[in-house]
């Protein structure tokens, strides 16, 4: 069988690996547009459940993996000056450069090299193979043309982000939100390196337009941004790479497949970062796509169906959840109007996934502290 996967994050190089050890015999080529050293962001985030599959499906790769993460177990909100521990949400982090330098090994060793700097740029280079997958992020090529075929649907959010490093350290997962003269800010920061954290800014449509932010450079927005988080980064400064301000793309292709082409990773959909489950996808898509592909050898067209069958239900509900998470930062500034508890209460409800007795048993610290806040409530009242 030829198979062609074009790109070559997480989501390429994993299903790379996994397809060419369960069939040695395979022809495989790997594309990607950018030198294997390159990488949009710093950090990228898991929570301890998306780390169990790893660990169910290749404990050799999670082993591989684990000892270059960092890990801590609570979630920090910061608002209006006060530090709400949420307790037991387990999440560990690692560079996205680190992760892809690790992937790039075990693809290595079952004998497979990526071309890097390739850009795929006329649809007859997707020729002459029995499987393409597209692996090639939110603006794949290999979904361009065939959106009606796999009923591709793109919004974009409302609000602007930009992601930075810091050489900052931060011991959790913290969101950080602040008020200015030109509107309301959050940041997501965690460590991903013993000396280095990802920031990520964050701000309503409004807020960008008032602190002029249209007429900015990189350097300009940074030293700005630095100026908002200046007691957050506690002298540190922000690190950029290609920083620039985004609006978070929402993809969903409702059909999976289009002949003998396939969708990964964020080619398929997006997950929102704040629900730190898109790298998770990515390698869930991978082991699902290899497993089909075994169990149907001798058909491209019912292993891909068999892929989306058992996909679809578990993707959909994840990604309700981080759309449902999405929603409610589209609104923070309105819920910042609330006092810290009753944020952080609400903030942890935001997918609709967490019920009172599920928190009561996973964060149990935070629930004594909301509901003794509640009671000082009432006694006042």
């Amino acid at each position: 069988m030829k198979v062609l996967i074009l790109g070559a994050g997480p989501a390429g190089l994993y299903l790379a690996y996994l397809l060419k050890r369960q069939a040695p015999d395979i022809a495989l080529r790997v594309v990607e547009r950018n030198p294997p050293d390159a990488t949009f962001g710093f950090g990228v985030v898991f929570s301890d459940r998306a780390l169990e599959f790893l660990r169910e499906d290749d404990p050799e790769t999670c082993e591989l993996i684990t000892p270059a993460m960092q890990q801590w177990s609570d979630l920090v909100i910061d608002h209006r000056g006060s530090r709400i521990a949420i307790d037991g949400i387990g999440f560990a982090a690692i560079g996205r450069l680190q992760l892809l330098q690790l992937l790039q090994q075990r693809l290595a060793s079952v004998g497979v090299a990526p071309v890097y700097r390739h850009v795929v740029a006329d649809a007859r280079e997707l020729d002459g193979y029995d499987l393409v997958v597209g692996a090639d992020g939110a603006n794949s090529f290999v979904r361009r043309g065939e959106e009606a075929g796999f009923d591709t649907r793109i919004e974009h959010l409302g609000n602007r982000f930009v992601w930075y490093g810091t050489s900052r350290r931060f011991e959790t997962l913290t969101q950080t939100f602040v008020e200015t003269e030109a509107g309301t800010f959050n940041a997501h920061h965690y460590r991903y390196a013993p000396g280095m954290s990802t920031f990520i800014v964050e701000c309503d449509p409004a807020t960008w337009q008032r602190a002029g932010f249209a007429a900015m450079d990189e350097a300009g927005t940074k030293a700005y941004c630095e100026r908002v988080f200046a007691a957050t980064l506690d002298g540190h400064p922000l690190v950029t790479n290609k920083s620039h301000w985004r609006n978070f793309p929402v993809v969903w292709n409702e059909r999976w497949s289009v002949g003998n082409r396939v969708l990964v990773g964020d080619a398929l959909r997006t997950a929102h970062f704040s629900i730190g489950s898109g790298t998770r996808l990515a390698f869930e898509d991978a082991i699902a796509l290899a497993r089909a592909l075994r169990a149907h050898p001798g058909s491209i067209r019912q292993a891909l169906a068999a892929y989306e069958a058992a996909r679809m239900p578990i993707v959909r509900k994840l990604v309700a959840a981080a759309n449902a998470s999405a929603q409610w930062y589209e609104r923070f500034p309105e819920h910042m109007r609330l006092d810290p508890w009753d944020f952080a209460w609400q903030y942890i409800q935001r997918s609709g996934r967490v019920d009172l007795e599920r928190l009561r048993r996973v964060s149990p610290g935070f629930v004594a502290g909301y509901e003794a806040f509640r009671g000082q409530g009432s006694r006042r009242g």
